[in-house]
């Protein structure tokens, strides 16, 4: 049996890069100023972060009904007998709801994973199922698989302004005034359903030294007895200086683990920004 890995923008994965990994991926509708985009396709993470830090009315949904039925059955069409289809956390999107009640017509030959992760620890997930497809292992066992371990991961998001928490209900205008006025970069950490308040350091740098801090103690947590971790630097920086001093950052951090760096996805930079900084820790499977 050949089984196909569908994944959407969320894991930093988009369209052409996963044409070279043999990985079907849904690109994220992205609406700016009431002009719909796509992530990956016709619209860049440089040009996005530029759109928000402009102040654009932005906002992000999930793929349509119409186009995951339109890909799972684009990959049925292309000989494979199955899919797993691993979109983005189920507590922090209706996609997987959404693609699981569509794949009911399609009976066990579409596995919908929730793995409650998004951004870099679901990039990692994504290249597992990989794996585990070219070594010709089950599309539902490959979804067992993958929510068995969908716990081994923690996200650690430093937001550099209130202001898009704020303008999406996720602080009230009170507290995002204060903020800014103390110069408060929020740490926000996220293991599965949702983003939480860590801490509230006073400038950017003590953000980004209490982030790494926190992200090395989960590292040791999380670490296997074979030493093996995944760790994704993000951000969603519009100066690349800054992107690259951020990656060099956690590369210095973690200097012995499989480092890699994504743009922020579209979903999470909507709400935290632009110049937002991020690490994702996996185990290694």
């Amino acid at each position: 049996m050949k089984a196909a890995i569908l994944t959407d923008s969320n894991s930093g994965i988009f369209p052409e890069e996963g044409e070279r990994l043999g990985i079907f991926v849904l690109p994220m509708p992205v609406i700016l100023d009431g002009k719909e985009y796509f992530e990956g396709v016709n619209l860049t993470p440089n040009e996005f972060y530029q759109h928000i830090a402009k102040g654009a009315d932005v906002s992000t949904s999930q793929p349509s009904p119409g186009d995951v039925i339109s890909m799972f059955d684009r990959i049925f069409s292309e000989g494979y007998d199955e899919l797993v289809y691993i979109p983005m956390s189920s507590g922090l999107s209706s996609s997987y709801q959404t693609a699981q009640m569509l794949s009911e017509e399609y009976e066990e030959r579409a596995q919908i994973v929730d793995n409650h992760r998004i951004s870099v620890t679901l990039h990692d997930s994504v290249l597992y199922a990989k794996s585990l497809a070219d070594q010709g292992i089950r599309a539902k066992e490959i979804r067992v698989a993958l929510e068995a371990t969908a716990m081994d991961s923690m996200i650690y998001l430093g937001v550099n302004t209130l202001k898009y928490l704020k303008k999406n209900g996720r602080c009230t205008p009170t507290v995002a005034t204060l903020g800014d006025v103390l110069n408060i970069k929020p740490l926000l950490i996220c293991q599965g359903g949702r983003f939480d308040r860590c801490c509230l350091p006073r400038s950017t740098s003590a953000c980004q030294k209490a982030l790494l801090e926190r992200a090395s103690n989960m590292a040791d947590t999380l670490r296997t007895s074979s030493g093996k971790l995944n760790i994704g630097a993000a951000s969603s920086f519009v100066c690349s200086d800054a992107e690259k001093d951020w990656e060099q950052q956690v590369r210095k951090a973690f200097p012995w683990e499989n480092v890699h760096y994504e743009p922020l996805s579209f979903s999470i930079a909507c709400h935290a920004g632009p110049n937002a900084f991020g690490v994702g820790i996996s185990r290694q499977t």
